[in-house]
């Protein structure tokens, strides 16, 4: 039996002014449907405050009761749904159909968009909001400041739409940078990111003493916020796990894509609304044989990396370079390859917020010995007004609370 398509997908504002959104996606399963929906909705900037899951393997029903996390009561639900129908097997919206059909076997297209205009505070953080709204995944950023107070950005991206080699589409895409930043001179180009311009892309070493700072700290005692309990006599065909944490940004997609990459199979899942800061989470789960997760070492390897990936699914430090000082976020890599979105937005929202600007950014990867991260690295301007050697301690604490959500 099939669906129509507009049922796949229901969105329902809420009652009152400030309530939150409920979002209805009901379609066939399959594997990792569930942190896929979640990352989409992290893409659109949306907060989940409580959710419903359920799925046997063939049919997936979840209930999301979202909010924008900046309040906006404007917001494009049409966008939205389209994005989340695209991902539903057998259940394509007209508008993504084609496009999804002729991609399954192929990545998105990856363009360069390159732009020169005068430098300002704020000004990364603009763009990438722009970008953002347009519906735009950054996958790499090479960011330099000229001496004469001049940027040029390089952001090789992805479309959601895969519009961008029509020319209205990069009309339209350069008319918005134009708008945001036109007093300020921009020079706007797109172009498709051949084989010629991999060079561009190559990411920096990190230094190894930022390397082992970054990925070598020990986050057990952070661990210990989380309480995660394992029942495995409560249901007869489900090993049932309670989650006890602190609220924070993404914690459902961190809970879904942990469970994907270490092959449990949620079948049912009540994510609660917050009290008091933390959250209370029940999940019935099995392995990929059908079975509870029985065997020791699975439980136990499962349950540590959950703990690891929820108290701490970001990075941050800041470093010496040269004279310098560098700011570095990291974010495990899904074994999709897929990074952790709106990162960059939310690193620059936070400097911007700050006042302080940046002089040089870049993003890429680093693998340590059991798996791949993504590394933001941005290099900070010292300002007399704000001196950055004193103020470390705050810049980490901002973008880390940004991030979070807190």
């Amino acid at each position: 039996m099939g669906i129509l398509n507009d049922d796949a997908v229901l969105i329902e504002p809420g009652k009152n002014s400030g309530d939150p959104t409920m979002v209805t996606v009901n379609c066939p399963d399959e594997s990792g449907l569930g942190s896929t929906l979640c990352r989409i909705i992290l893409e659109f900037g949306l907060s989940i405050t409580k959710a419903d899951f359920s799925t046997d393997g063939r049919w997936c029903y979840i209930v999301f009761w979202v909010s924008p996390d900046n309040g906006s009561s404007r917001f494009d639900w049409d966008s939205l749904k389209n994005r989340l129908l695209s991902a539903c097997p057998s259940c394509l919206g007209s508008y993504y159909s084609s496009l999804q059909s002729s991609n399954v076997s192929k990545p998105p297209s990856l363009y360069l968009l390159k732009f020169f205009c005068r430098d300002r505070k704020g000004l990364l953080h603009d763009v990438t909001k722009v970008l953002t709204e347009l519906e735009f995944t950054i996958q790499r950023v090479k960011v330099t400041t000229t001496p004469d107070g001049r940027v040029l950005d390089m952001f090789f991206i992805t479309d959601a739409m895969d519009l961008l080699h029509t020319k209205q589409r990069q009309t339209k895409t350069c008319d918005h940078l134009t708008a945001v930043l036109g007093e300020h001179g921009v020079s706007c180009e797109i172009e498709l990111a051949g084989p010629e311009l991999e060079s561009l892309q190559r990411f920096s070493a990190l230094p190894p003493e930022a390397a082992d700072e970054l990925f070598g700290s020990d986050v057990t005692s952070i661990s210990n916020k989380v309480v995660l309990t394992v029942d495995n006599h409560l249901s007869p065909a489900h090993t049932l796990l309670h989650i006890n944490c602190i609220d924070q940004k993404g914690l459902f997609y961190d809970i879904l894509r942990t469970s994907k990459d270490c092959d449990v199979h949620i079948a049912y899942g009540r994510f609660s609304s917050k009290v008091k800061g933390y959250r209370n989470l029940d999940l019935f789960v099995r392995g990929t044989d059908g079975k509870k997760i029985a065997d020791p070492k699975h439980k136990d390897s499962f349950c540590s990396r959950l703990k690891e990936e929820i108290s701490c699914p970001l990075r941050v430090i800041i470093v010496n370079r040269g004279p310098d000082s560098e700011l570095l976020v990291a974010n495990p890599v899904e074994l999709s390859g897929k990074g952790r979105p709106r990162v960059f937005y939310d690193v620059t929202l936070a400097l911007k917020s700050l006042g302080i600007c940046i002089f040089s950014a870049e993003i890429g990867r680093h693998s340590t010995s059991d798996r791949q991260w993504e590394v933001y690295r941005f290099l900070l301007e010292e300002r007399r007004e704000f001196p950055l050697d004193r103020a470390r301690n705050q810049i980490v604490d901002r973008v880390t609370k940004t991030l979070m959500g807190w």
